[in-house]
């Protein structure tokens, strides 16, 4: 490695640690256990998880959950890909380094899961359904959260830019539940056919 290279590396590193210093002491400072604020994400991370454990079919239980651990790996890498590029912030956070670790891992992949849950037994199209839940969640819900400092937006970002990634979170996610479902009923053939 030249020494340009290792010195350019050094001063990325550098800036990062001092960068997670100061997440941490705004976390400490604003968004800890003594704020209210850090209550309200809370709810959004625990109170999804409760309803999903209730009301989850449990027959479904494994593709729900693929398809909605599926939801929340894109959501995380979207999300820290917007807050690294200053897209957008979340200034109240349940952890100081897991920008939106509250609607990454629960409120939304939930939400989309229990959809797609009520689709499959109500024989309805979860396409449709899921233009609506990602519309309410950009038009509705993120509007709520801007208004009481729970997510910024920067840099030309809007809501319709947020109502395309949730849906397009949904067709990612979809696409590769709709691979593996496929792979396993192939499999099934294969096996009887031998």
């Amino acid at each position: 490695m030249k020494k340009t290279q290792y010195d350019f590396l050094n001063s990325i590193r550098s800036k990062q640690e001092n960068l997670s210093q100061y997440q941490l002491e705004y976390w400490e400072s604003f968004s800890s256990l003594g704020t209210w604020q850090f209550w309200i994400i809370m709810l959004f991370l625990i109170l999804p998880l409760i309803i999903l454990f209730i009301f989850i079919d449990k027959n479904k239980a494994l593709l729900l959950g693929f398809f909605g651990l599926n939801y929340h790996i894109w959501f995380t890498y979207v999300n820290f890909i917007g807050t690294d590029l200053a897209l957008w912030e979340y200034p109240y956070q349940v952890f100081p380094f897991i920008p939106g670790f509250a609607l990454d891992a629960s409120l939304v992949p939930v939400s989309f899961m229990l959809l797609y849950q009520w689709t499959l037994n109500q024989n309805k199209s979860i396409y449709l359904y899921s233009v609506l839940l990602s519309a309410l969640l950009a038009f509705i819900l993120k509007p709520i959260m801007v208004n009481f400092h729970f997510f910024h937006m920067y840099n030309g970002i809007n809501y319709f830019h947020l109502f395309l990634f949730y849906l397009a979170f949904f067709i990612f996610s979809k696409l590769i539940t709709n691979v593996f479902l496929w792979l396993r009923k192939k499999g099934k053939q294969d096996n009887v056919e031998e």
